[in-house]
């Protein structure tokens, strides 16, 4: 069942926000993460469909009220996507198109996440994407290597030189976890087995996953 998989993939966001606190408070305040801090919300990345998942399920708990102002700061970014990809369609997918063009998106884009309010809180914070709960901080692993290469500017000082709790964190383990949760969860929801299925926000929430057979999925 779909609950099985996204329940475990909820016990593995809760260890990674878990070990993020952790790093917080061993790091004091050289490091400029804290809820409220929207730098990092802006343009467009992919999510799995996993991700997308649970921001559906999430964004179906706002009030009605709220949706609605949501969704009218995604209906742009689905014209502009249109634009550039006319063959664009529910449920959004990005996996049809050039890999090379949806997964290097405008760097200098600053449109905010559309799940943002007016304070720069995400609406939906408890079930935001796994790479929400990451960015910010360079993805070290039990080595001490940067594999990744990114971290935020707004961090006081040497980004580099890092609480221990940071250096001690076995980022490819977590990234080879929710791959292995998003397989179980593609398969148990379309009955095969998919190497990715991604989107953007704005996408997910203007999709009606309700309404597609997934095990008739094509890309």
């Amino acid at each position: 069942m779909l609950t099985s998989s996204l329940d475990t993939y909820r016990r593995l966001l809760a260890e990674v926000d878990s070990w993020f606190s952790a790093c917080l408070q061993a790091g004091g305040s050289s490091l400029a993460c804290r809820g409220g801090c929207s730098a990092c919300c802006r343009g467009l990345f992919d999510i799995t469909l996993l991700d997308a998942w649970l921001l559906k399920e999430a964004f179906a708990d706002l009030s009605a009220e709220v949706r609605s102002q949501v969704l009218s700061r995604c209906r742009p970014r689905l014209s502009e996507l249109r634009q550039r990809w006319s063959g664009l369609t529910s449920p959004y997918l990005l996996n049809a198109l050039p890999e090379e063009e949806w997964t290097a998106m405008a760097e200098d884009d600053l449109t905010p996440c559309p799940l943002l309010d007016e304070s720069g809180y995400c609406l939906v914070y408890p079930a935001r994407p796994l790479t929400c709960r990451l960015h910010g901080l360079p993805n070290i692993d039990a080595s001490g290597e940067d594999f990744d290469g990114t971290v935020c500017t707004l961090h006081a000082g040497d980004p580099l030189v890092l609480p221990e709790a940071v250096l001690r964190w076995r980022f490819r383990e977590v990234f080879a976890r929710e791959v292995e949760l998003f397989r179980s969860f593609a398969r148990e929801l379309t009955g095969r087995s998919w190497h990715e299925l991604d989107t953007f926000i704005p996408l997910a929430l203007l999709a009606d996953y309700a309404a597609v057979d997934w095990n008739k999925l094509k890309l």
